[in-house]
């Protein structure tokens, strides 16, 4: 059994008796269900307010198949983009397969039917709708994080060029002292060498009369 769901669906079936009895069969599985007996005969409540999610069709009349109903629901401006799952006794889509076409995507089941294979068709369509939804949800939440990267600016760049400045810095100082250090001492050795020199001249001898 389905859980309570935000599904709705738009049961259009001519026979009321069978129409009531898939009605009751989709609600008892927790989904909401519009009913009525023609793509020409739709309820007059905004059926894009109804948030549906899914047609199913009987194609079926008293004069046998009508696949103009097909393309009826196909052009109309609310549903040409819901699956649909069309109901007949003789399909122009194998039972159980599916074709996408410009407008929406059709399952075909022929008639006679196990009420399980619709309630299992419509499974499948809101099973991979879900799957379609979280994905794209996904798919925009690594968008946006990547949005927000890109546009925060990084911090990291700026410490770097930091520290290299820093290190260039330190690297200077230490050339500065050992370059004043070694000037220091060539001074002094000059200083030393030059007063040795003038401590150890002799003194001139003057030679005079006595």
């Amino acid at each position: 059994m389905l859980p309570v769901t935000r599904h709705s669906v738009l049961l259009i079936e001519a026979d009321t008796s069978l129409r009531r009895l898939i009605a009751l069969g989709l609600q008892y599985r927790g989904l909401r269900v519009i009913e009525a007996s023609s793509p020409m005969n739709l309820p007059s409540i905004d059926i894009e307010a109804q948030s549906l999610s899914l047609v199913v069709l009987d194609i079926d009349g008293e004069a046998g198949s009508d696949h103009s109903l097909l393309s009826l629901v196909q052009a109309h401006p609310h549903l040409s983009t819901l699956p649909m799952i069309v109901l007949a006794w003789e399909c122009l889509v194998p039972i159980g397969a599916s074709h996408t076409s410009p407008q929406m995507q059709v399952t075909c089941l022929t008639k006679p039917f196990d009420a399980r294979t619709l309630h299992a068709t419509i499974e499948q369509f809101f099973e991979k709708a879900v799957e379609q939804e979280t994905a794209a949800t996904q798919a925009q939440e690594i968008l946006l994080t990547s949005r927000r990267e890109s546009s925060t600016p990084s911090i990291w760049p700026l410490v770097t060029a930091a520290g290299l400045l820093l290190a260039f810095i330190g690297l200077m100082i230490q050339i500065t002292i050992t370059a004043l250090g070694l000037l220091i001492v060539i001074v002094a050795l000059l200083w030393w060498t030059l007063g040795s020199k003038t401590e150890q001249k002799p003194l001139p001898v003057r030679v005079g009369n006595s």
